[in-house]
């Protein structure tokens, strides 16, 4: 069965330097079968938004080390309807203290993966963000 595939941005805001992490998840939601853009280090949200919609993305995919992971997401959600992104996800991931979880998700943030948590779990959560069944052997 084929079905479309889930595209994705994965974004670096602000001026964190450290980017890994962020292709490594990269490279395991391509594995998994969806479509990645990843944007580069030091992205402003303006940017980020600028790339979303150009891409027609189902979900914006933020890795945040910084600590800023709040702000940014607070912004970042307010800005996506002015852009015609209201139907796009938001995950982000990075260094998230549990404590920070709630928060996010009261935000509307939809999907949340601090460091170390298993690609199995990142790609079948954004599967399910997006209504769709994970391919079988991804």
């Amino acid at each position: 069965m084929n079905q479309r595939k889930i595209r994705i941005l994965l974004a670096k805001p602000g001026l964190d330097g450290h980017d890994r992490g962020a292709k490594i998840v990269a490279l395991a939601l391509r594995d998994a079968g969806m479509e990645v853009i990843y944007t580069g280090l030091h992205q402003d949200l303006g940017q980020i938004i600028g790339a979303a919609a150009q891409e027609t993305v189902d979900v914006i995919g933020l890795s945040i080390m910084s600590g800023a992971h709040i702000p940014i997401c607070t912004r970042l959600l307010e800005m996506m309807p002015d852009a015609g992104l209201q139907d796009v996800k938001l995950v982000v991931g990075g260094v998230i203290p549990t404590r920070d979880i709630t928060v996010l998700e009261d935000l509307g943030v939809a999907g949340i993966y601090p460091g170390g948590t298993p690609f199995d779990d990142i790609t079948s959560g954004i599967y399910d963000l997006c209504g769709l069944p994970a391919p079988t052997g991804a």
